[in-house]
């Protein structure tokens, strides 16, 4: 039979109330927090977390929304978001909304009815309206990824204006002028922000900016494969492509082995995301890395300490770095 609280009682002689305070988190003598453990230990009392959630109103659970599982970038935030929050002894329910809006409101509506302590989300919406049943019901939030121009919410993100900039000068120090893109569309916060980065490295430098060389459409293979697909069929090819995500960089370079064109000697390239694409791709990758543990840890960490000492985080935007690879030439003027 399990061992009740009133068990431990019995064996160290403390009151319930100095039992559940201790059990619950709350500070009671040094030595009587060593004997309640010691008995814990000895009778293998095991925490009633629904009963004790009851209590506290609170269930040491965390949730996460995500857009899709298949996305590489994600899946690595998940994976290091769960580590931390396991040390502090909290769980995760994971949601994925598939990168449609109506879905993830469905998904908040879900945390919430299960009493999540807080959620963390890289969002799909454009604006926090959706947000509003979590702000209600006093629910933290952190978002990562993405920000909402409406709103100053807590949030981990890089610079995606400065990173996709710098990259395309990596291009432009290079002698190329006829630079295209394969973003995301306007709807996706991450594709506007590197295509404003895109345009505004054209423009300091001089370089005109063509629209038949903009590529926008959704984060994924397919339309890096596709775009890719109709760069490389046009009659004035651009001489460089910056692919702005892992998974349209991973299109755009199965497009580039399927029509046998070789880089850089024939075209010029710079991807996104993933540092070991960039190494298992041959000739190696130029490649914009996020810094993706640090996002996570951040992130999670931010929502602990929101959760345990109300601490307001703003906007967190971290450094990304370029790893320099061999798919870009240089052009000789």
């Amino acid at each position: 039979m399990a061992a009740t609280i009133r068990d431990i009682r019995e064996k160290t002689g403390l009151s319930l109330a100095t039992i559940s305070k201790y059990i619950n988190g709350g500070n009671v003598l040094p030595e009587n927090a060593r004997a309640i453990a010691k008995a814990i230990e000895e009778l293998h009392y095991e925490v009633n977390e629904v009963a004790r959630g009851l209590a506290t109103k609170k269930t040491r659970t965390i949730g996460v929304l995500i857009q899709s599982f298949e996305n590489v970038f994600a899946g690595t935030l998940v994976s290091n978001i769960e580590s931390v929050l396991r040390q502090h002894n909290y769980s995760t329910i994971v949601c994925d909304s598939q990168g449609d809006e109506k879905l993830e409101e469905e998904a908040l509506h879900f945390l919430i009815s299960k009493r999540v302590d807080g959620i963390i989300i890289i969002p799909t919406a454009n604006d926090s309206e959706y947000l509003q049943p979590v702000f209600e019901k006093g629910i933290p939030v952190v978002l990562i990824d993405r920000a909402f121009e409406n709103d100053e919410l807590d949030s981990v993100l890089i610079d995606n204006v400065k990173a996709a900039k710098e990259a395309v000068e990596v291009l432009i120090h290079n002698n190329h002028k006829d630079i295209a893109v394969i973003c995301g569309d306007d709807k996706e916060y991450t594709g506007r922000k590197r295509l404003a980065g895109y345009v505004e490295a054209l423009t300091t430098n001089g370089i005109s900016v063509k629209d038949d060389y903009i590529k926008r459409g959704k984060l994924t293979v397919e339309h890096g494969y596709q775009a890719m697909k109709e760069l490389l069929s046009m009659e004035e090819r651009p001489t460089a492509v910056f692919m702005t995500n892992y998974e349209i960089t991973l299109g755009g370079i199965l497009a580039i082995n399927e029509s046998g064109v070789h880089f850089p000697e024939e075209i010029s390239l710079i991807g996104f995301d993933n540092f070991m694409l960039a190494q298992i791709v041959k000739p190696s990758l130029w490649t914009v890395t996020q810094p993706m543990e640090k996002i996570a840890v951040t992130a999670a960490e931010l929502m602990l300490k929101k959760l345990e000492e109300n601490v307001v985080g703003g906007k967190i935007v971290l450094e990304t770095s370029i790893y320099e690879g061999e798919s870009v030439k240089r052009i000789v003027e």
